[in-house]
C-alpha cells in the first residue's frame, strides 16, 4: 500500500490531521476521494460517523467538490484551482522545452508573469516605443496597438515552454503564501513576446510578436 503524498499534503493543507490524512491518502488521490461514500470514509479513519472529526473531514471533501463544480461550471478557473487534481501527477511537468534548442532563438515575455495591467502597459510602452504603437482610443485614453505586431499561437511550443514555466513559479508562490493573487486562465494571451537573435556576423537583432489564441 502506497500512500501518495502529494494528495496527503493537500489533505492536510485543507485541515485534514495528519493521522487521517495519511490513512485517506493511502492508494487514493483526490479524485478517489471525493468519489467515496461516507460510510467507506467513516471505515478507513476509524471513527463514528456522528463524530466531530468526521463532519469535519466529510464537510472538506464536500466543499472540495462543490468548487471543482463551480470552476467547470463558470469556465473561469484559475492555475492553482485547476492544479489541485494535478498533484497527483508529476509526469505532466516533464516536457521538451524547444527553448533549449540551439537553433531557436531566446525569447522572453516583456514583464513579469504576474504582473499588473498598468505595469504591463508601461513596460510594453517602453519597449515598443520605437515603433510608435501608442494611440487614443475612442474613449480618450492611451493604448498600444498591438494587434500590429506579428502573431504568435498561445499553441506555439515556445509560448506553452514559456507559459508552464512560469505557471510552476507562480504555483509555488501561492503555496507559500496563501494571499498570494494567482495567474489567471488564458493569462499570456495579449502579452508581447521579446525574440533576441544572435549571428556571429550581423550581430544581436530584436523583434516583438503578440501572442494570440487564434489566426
Amino acid at each position: 500500500m502506497v500512500v501518495k503524498s502529494a494528495t496527503k499534503k493537500r489533505l492536510i493543507e485543507l485541515g485534514v490531521s495528519d493521522e487521517y490524512a495519511h490513512k485517506l491518502a493511502t492508494d487514493r488521490n483526490m479524485a478517489d476521494i471525493k468519489s467515496m461514500p461516507a460510510d467507506e470514509i467513516a471505515k478507513i479513519l476509524g471513527i463514528a460517523k456522528d463524530s466531530e472529526s468526521f463532519t469535519k473531514i466529510m464537510q472538506i471533501i464536500a466543499d472540495q467538490g462543490n468548487r471543482r463544480s463551480r470552476i467547470k461550471k463558470s469556465k473561469k478557473i484559475t492555475i492553482s484551482s485547476k492544479a489541485i487534481d494535478e498533484f497527483d501527477r508529476p509526469e505532466i511537468t516533464i516536457r521538451f522545452n524547444p527553448l533549449n534548442h540551439e537553433l531557436v532563438p531566446h525569447q522572453e515575455l516583456l514583464g513579469d508573469a504576474n504582473i499588473s495591467p498598468e505595469d504591463q502597459y508601461n513596460v510594453e510602452q517602453e519597449a515598443l516605443s520605437p515603433w510608435g504603437l501608442e494611440e487614443i482610443d475612442e474613449d480618450g485614453e492611451h493604448r498600444l496597438a498591438k494587434e500590429l505586431l506579428p502573431k504568435v499561437l498561445i499553441s506555439d511550443p515556445v509560448v506553452q515552454a514559456i507559459k508552464e514555466a512560469a505557471e510552476i513559479i507562480d504555483n509555488a508562490a501561492l503555496a507559500a503564501n496563501p494571499d498570494h493573487r494567482p495567474l489567471a486562465a488564458g493569462w499570456i494571451t495579449d502579452r508581447v513576446l521579446k525574440v533576441i537573435r544572435h549571428s556571429k556576423s550581423a550581430g544581436s537583432a530584436v523583434a516583438y510578436r503578440l501572442i494570440v489564441e487564434g489566426s
